[in-house]
């Protein structure tokens, strides 16, 4: 059971096999911030979270597609555009941190 003030723990899976774990504590707002706050390969975040780059590209995992929920339509268009769009494509820049993320699994798209 997850309570509102709980820190979700982030699990970022990396191209050389590791897992990057990262605690999104209550100073970040987006999976993308937390990610760029411990510097997490491959999230860039270059807009800052407006939308408008596709840098902060990631595939979710199948087993939290549901709880993350699917891209906006605005989000969909620009993934669209990525050479690597999957149905599991996602902004983290998109994603709200909540507690019932915790365990979240992602894989950054370079």
């Amino acid at each position: 059971m997850t309570s509102e003030n709980h820190v979700p723990l982030l699990r970022f899976h990396l191209p050389d096999g590791t897992i990057q774990e990262v605690l999104a504590d209550g100073s970040v707002y987006t999976v993308m911030a937390a990610a760029k706050r411990a510097d997490v390969p491959g999230i860039e975040g270059q807009c800052g979270g407006f939308r408008a780059c596709a840098t902060c590209h990631v595939h979710v995992a199948p087993a939290w597609r549901a709880i993350v929920g699917p891209p906006g339509a605005d989000e969909r268009d620009l993934l669209e555009l990525t050479d690597d769009f999957r149905p599991e494509s996602r902004l983290s820049c998109q994603i709200r941190i909540s507690a019932d993320l915790d365990g979240l699994e992602l894989t950054p798209v370079p």
